[in-house]
Order: structure tokens, then sequence, then C-alpha cells
């Protein structure tokens, strides 16, 4: 699987589905980024376009890798188009039932060769792996936002994932200049599962009137945490993190640890969901 001659795919060109592409690319793969919309598809192009500009313009990469970089891509409003890719890499929306249908259609439409991994951040591989015939060759690979800057990848193995399925995957999450953890499917995985308290309780002090949303990320902040849990729950959005929160609260049967926060579902409810819509817990300013 580190064979540069491999083709990735990518289903999904949001925040995550563009920037999953772009690891790809920077690594050296041909890759093929596919949405519903050819708006939705320039959209995400002009994400990374964005990005690799500004590493060029810091001196992190040379003009030369910037289109080369960017000559890798190709796009498609056909699902079809993905056979013959060695990985397809789903980052649709958080919606159960839409995840399994594409996992359903990726699966008649591509060889038994082909790794199809979910990004999900909240459901389970072995749920979406069910639409599929071949679910051996399905697992979740969960990145973290922004792809192109986090290192580590969870590595998620489904009930019926094969082992070699996860030794492949692995190998390429590391010649992508990744760190692959590999995960139970469990709800949360690692990672999502740990960061619920971090989350949830600067959730719960400031609805109990303890502390503000700047004293508490300034807090967090000054005792070594890069971000605060707001700033995070912004640049994540809260309607990711706000579904990722809820699906735990679910698959652990209404544990109250997990229960999900009133004053974050206000903000999903009222479409301020982060820096992507210029507001959230702080304002952004409309671009």
């Amino acid at each position: 699987m580190s064979d540069k001659k491999s083709k990735i795919g990518v289903l999904g060109a949001g925040t995550m589905g563009a920037g999953i592409a772009q690891v790809a690319a920077q690594a050296g793969y041909a890759t093929l980024l596919y949405d519903v919309s050819q708006e939705f598809i320039d959209r995400g192009l002009s994400r990374v376009k964005d990005f690799l500009k500004g590493s060029r313009e810091r001196g992190k990469i040379t003009a030369e890798q910037e289109t080369a970089v960017l000559g890798r891509f190709s796009s498609s409003l056909k699902l079809e188009d993905f056979a013959g890719c060695e990985l397809i890499v789903e980052a649709v929306p958080e919606k159960i039932e839409l995840k399994r249908e594409v996992f359903q259609k990726l699966d008649a439409l591509t060889g038994p060769e082909t790794l199809l991994a979910t990004n999900t951040s909240s459901f389970s591989v072995t749920a979406i792996a069910g639409a599929t015939k071949k679910p051996e060759r399905v697992l979740g690979l969960h990145y973290f936002n922004p792809p192109p800057l986090m290192a580590l990848v969870e590595v998620v193995q489904g009930e019926r994932t094969s082992a070699e399925t996860i030794e492949r995957a692995a190998a390429l999450m590391r010649a992508m200049g990744k760190t692959p953890v590999r995960a139970k499917d469990t709800p949360g995985f690692i990672v999502n599962r740990i960061a619920r308290p971090f989350y949830n309780e600067a959730l719960r002090i400031l609805g109990d009137g303890d502390a503000s949303v700047e004293a508490i990320d300034k807090a967090m902040k000054s005792a070594g945490f890069r971000m605060g849990p707001f700033e995070l729950m912004d640049l994540i959005g809260n309607d990711v993190n706000f579904a990722a929160t809820e699906s735990l609260y679910h698959s652990f049967f209404e544990d109250p640890r997990f229960r999900p926060s009133p004053i974050q579902h206000r903000l999903v409810q009222s479409g301020n969901l982060g820096r992507k819509t210029g507001r959230g817990f702080y304002d952004y300013g409309k671009k």
C-alpha cells in the first residue's frame, strides 16, 4: 500500500474530506476527490489551494511542490470513477444511513482489493460495514482536524475487518507521514471518548455561571493546552462535536458522563457552528 502509483479516493469535499485528499496528494498519490455537486468540489479544492499557498508563503514548501501537489488531484461527480482506487476514504456528513448507503454502492462498484474506510468520529464501523457484502475490507480511518497538520489517525477494526486490511491501512498511513494508532470499534474509539469530559465539563462550568468562555479557554491554555475547549469546539464545528457527544451518550445507554449540553444544542439549532459559519462560542466575522 505504500506504492505511490496507487490512486486514493476521497468521498466528500468538505473540510475533512478536502484535508484528507490533500494529505494523500502531498504524500505523492494520485488523488480523486468526489462530491455530489461541482460547487462542493470547487469549494474543497479552494481550501486546499489556500492551505498550500499559505505554506508556500511561510517557506514550508516551494512553488514547484505546490504545483506538483495540485497536479495530483482529479475530481468527479460519478462514484463509478472510484474503480481502481487502492483506498477510498468516506468523509460525508455524520448520518448513519447516508454512510451505509455510500458503502453499499462502493462495495458494488469496486473490487475486493480496494480498502473502504470511513472517517466517522461517532458511528460504529461494524454497523457501516454491515451494508456491504465484503465487510472484511471495511475499516475506520479517523483523521483529526485539520488533517494536513494532525499526525494522529485512529485505525479502527470492525467486528469483521480482516487483519490484512488493518495492516495495509496502517502501512499506508505511515507512508503518508501519519501516526496510526489501532483502536477497537467501540463508541468514540479512543480520542473522542477521552475528550468528552474536556468539552462537557467546560460546558457545565459555563452553564453553572462559574466562569466565562474566555476565562475557561485562557485557563486551559495557561495550563499547557494549545487550545481551550470552546476554541476547539468552534474549530471542529459545534454540529460535529455535538453529534459525537450525542452518539456516545446513546451508545452508552444514556450514561450521564456523556450527556450533551443544552448550550451547545442551542448553538447548533441556531446555525452558529463555529469558524465555518463565522460564529459559535466566539464571533469570527462573516467572510
